[in-house]
């Protein structure tokens, strides 16, 4: 009986050394390490947060000390002798002083830091957006290469499978047990086929170098996705309950809440700019003078301590209209915010619906797909079969080989997918985790 090459191939494809590739995990460690989009969104939240610690100082006591030294130099026509000016010398002076001043009422100072502490829990948000996005990320471009890597598989198997029937097409033709058309027929599925394993193989490569982008490694063999998934629907199985925890809990409309708090408080600050300011202050220093190099010149060198201390009340009055256009730029500013807040809603709850129905129509897909590979494989066999009683013929089993392997091929993508949608449910719920990770890849064999 004759050896069925794409059976055969898409069985080996399946085959995994035990113990052997790296895994989801070992990427994930990886990217977590590496990745410079996650780094990147680490460094932002590190610096808006220092904007707190900023924000705050203002309030905070202000400590300052000053030294000046100054020197004026000249003659006195008024002083002269035998009629000619007479050297006046320098005088000198010294001035020291050291300073506290306390902010006792400034509203708009006030604003600012609860705007600068909004926009830190935004930044925080954000960072954690970031790395749930990440765990997407690493399993799109991990199961990108698992994809890439079956139709490379399925590839090479249909073109091995071409092959052969051309071969067979021309010792048939050749011995006068079929026509030339045959032939023809065969050599052109044989020759699509290898282009579509070069693109196979191309596509392959750019989905290693997606992954190695990511985690900043070579990409090594990889395990791959085991026969039996669990085909569990999501639970709570309803569809606005996952809506409604998305909208609590999702990082990306936490970040956008955050922000039109962050506005707000900026329009607090803006408006505070018509409001009165009191400062407190102390000062102590000393202060001297002497001339030098004159006639009669005198020192003072020591000079005498003071102490300062002062109330100042500060009334906004007229600013040129400044004010006021920055009350209004706020409120335009806080407008933007909320129109964003609620944009980023719809969007959250757009996708979480898609992800959901996804996860639901991704179990009947994969079965469907199963199903019609156990299909196309029979219905090979069956055609191989009756082309060698003559009652099929070639064209019939060069389009037997291709509907086998474009089945294999949706099985494959079906199954991926299914995990991925699985995935990005929990990341638009904003529930997603490590956890969820792990259970991926408790999935690998």
């Amino acid at each position: 009986m004759r050896l069925k090459l794409l059976t055969l191939a898409l069985a080996l494809s399946a085959v995994t050394l035990p113990g052997h590739g790296e895994d989801l995990m070992d990427a994930y460690r990886q990217a977590r390490a590496n990745d410079p989009v996650l780094s990147q969104a680490e460094a932002q939240r590190l610096a808006v947060g220092e904007g707190v610690v900023q924000s705050r100082a203002t309030l905070l006591p202000q400590l300052s000390g000053r030294a000046t030294l100054s020197q004026s130099s000249g003659s006195s026509a008024s002083t002269t002798q035998g009629g000619a000016p007479v050297n006046a010398g320098h005088l000198r002076s010294r001035d020291e002083s050291l300073e506290l001043s306390q902010t006792v009422l400034d509203l708009s100072k006030i604003a600012d830091l609860h705007a600068a502490e909004s926009q830190a829990e935004s930044q925080d948000a954000q960072y954690n957006a970031a790395l749930q996005q990440l765990f997407v990320r690493v399993t799109q471009a991990y199961f990108g290469v698992l994809t890439s890597q079956d139709e490379l598989t399925y590839a090479k198997a249909n073109e091995d499978a071409f092959k052969q029937s051309y071969d067979q097409a021309e010792q048939r033709f050749n011995v006068g047990l079929s026509a030339v058309t045959d032939v023809y027929q065969a050599k052109s599925y044989f020759e699509l086929a290898k282009a579509q394993t070069v693109a196979a193989q191309n596509a392959l490569n750019d989905a290693r170098e997606a992954l190695a982008q990511i985690t900043g490694k070579p990409v090594g063999e990889l395990k791959k996705l085991r026969d039996d998934l669990p085909m569990v629907a999501p639970t709570p199985a309803d569809p606005n309950a996952w809506v409604q925890e998305a909208l609590k809990s999702n990082p990306a409309v936490i970040a956008q809440q955050y922000n039109v708090e962050a506005a707000s408080h900026s329009v607090n600050s803006a408006r505070a700019g018509h409001l009165p300011t009191i400062n407190a202050s102390v000062s102590r220093g000393t202060s001297s003078s002497w001339l030098q190099n004159a006639p009669g010149a005198f020192a003072d060198r020591n000079g005498r301590y003071g102490t300062t201390v002062g109330l100042t009340l500060t009334v906004p009055i007229f600013s040129g209209f400044a004010t006021q256009s920055r009350v209004r730029q706020s409120i335009y500013q806080r407008d933007a915010a909320e129109d964003s807040l609620e944009a980023q809603r719809r969007q959250v709850t757009r996708d979480t619906l898609n992800y959901y129905r996804s996860v639901i129509a991704g179990i009947s897909q994969v079965q469907a797909n199963k199903a019609s590979v156990d299909s196309g494989q029979k219905a090979l066999e069956a055609t191989r079969a009756g082309f060698d009683v003559g009652t099929q013929t070639m064209l019939n089993v060069l389009n037997a080989i291709q509907t086998l392997t474009q089945a294999e091929s949706g099985y494959s993508q079906s199954r991926h997918a299914l995990i991925l949608d699985q995935l990005q449910l929990k990341q638009a719920a904003g529930t997603i985790g490590v956890k969820d990770i792990e259970s991926v890849n408790a999935l690998l064999q």
